[in-house]
C-alpha cells in the first residue's frame, strides 16, 4: 500500500484522535502540534476542509521552515517526524512527546477524540506530575536508533560484567530489552550513555551522568 493509499483511507475515515484536517496552513496549527505531542502523536493533513473534501494545499520551503520553527518554539521543543507533499495535501507528522506536557504561546492542548482541546490547569498539573515520576535515565532518547549503538561498547560491557552472552546486530534489540534499555522501538537515555557510538550527539554534555 502506498502513502497515497494510506492518506486516502484516512480521509475517508475522517478526523480522529491521531488525524486532524486543516483547510489551509496557518500558524495556529501550533495548537494541534502541541495536542498531538501531548497525546499519541498524529497527522495534520493540510488542504482538507472539515467535511473531508480535498481543497488542496502546496508545501513551500517557507511553509516547511515555519512549521519546524513553530515546533521548536514550543516548550519543550517538539519533534516533527516528517513534512511532505502527498498529492494536493501537505502531511505533517508529529511524534508523541517524551517530555509532556508541551505548551505553545496559545497554551496547553490535548486531543480528545477528534478535537484539539485546551487543557485546564488541573489537567496540566496532572500531566506534570506524571512526567516528574519518570527519571532522566528512563526517558527515550530522541533520534537514537539501533544503528547508533556501538557493538564494541556492548561487548566491552559484557566482558567487564563477566557475561558470556554473544551479542550481534541480529540479537542487539533483544539484549538491550533484557537490560530495560530498549522498549517500544526506542532506546532510553541510559542506553545512549552506555552504548551510543557518539554520546555527545544525543545527550547534552551537562547531562552526562555516571551510571556505573
Amino acid at each position: 500500500m502506498t502513502d497515497a493509499d494510506k492518506i486516502n483511507i484516512l480521509i475517508k475515515e475522517g478526523e480522529g484522535l491521531t488525524v486532524e484536517f486543516k483547510e489551509r496552513y496557518t500558524p495556529k496549527i501550533d495548537r494541534d502540534i502541541v495536542a498531538f505531542a501531548n497525546s499519541k502523536g498524529g497527522l495534520l493533513l493540510l488542504g482538507i476542509d472539515d467535511r473531508g473534501k480535498v481543497v488542496g494545499e502546496k508545501l513551500t520551503n517557507k511553509m516547511k521552515a515555519e512549521i519546524n520553527a513553530i515546533a521548536r518554539n514550543c516548550d519543550p521543543s517538539i519533534h516533527i517526524k516528517k513534512i511532505h507533499q502527498e498529492g494536493n495535501i501537505v502531511v505533517v507528522e508529529v511524534a508523541e512527546g517524551d517530555e509532556k506536557p508541551y505548551g505553545s504561546s496559545s497554551g496547553y492542548y490535548r486531543r480528545l477524540d477528534a478535537v484539539t482541546q485546551k487543557m485546564t490547569h488541573r489537567e496540566v498539573r496532572s500531566l506534570f506530575r506524571e512526567t516528574d515520576n519518570i527519571s532522566f535515565e528512563d526517558i527515550p532518547c530522541r533520534d537514537l536508533s539501533l544503528k547508533d549503538i556501538s557493538l564494541m561498547k556492548v561487548k566491552s560491557f559484557l566482558r567487564e560484567a563477566n557475561m558470556s552472552y554473544k551479542v550481534s546486530k541480529a540479537n542487539l534489540a533483544s539484549f538491550l530489552t533484557s537490560l530495560s534499555i530498549y522498549r517500544k522501538d526506542k532506546i532510553n537515555n541510559t542506553g545512549a550513555l552506555m552504548f551510543s557510538s557518539k554520546v555527545e550527539k544525543f545527550i547534552p554534555r551537562r547531562k552526562h551522568l555516571c551510571i556505573f
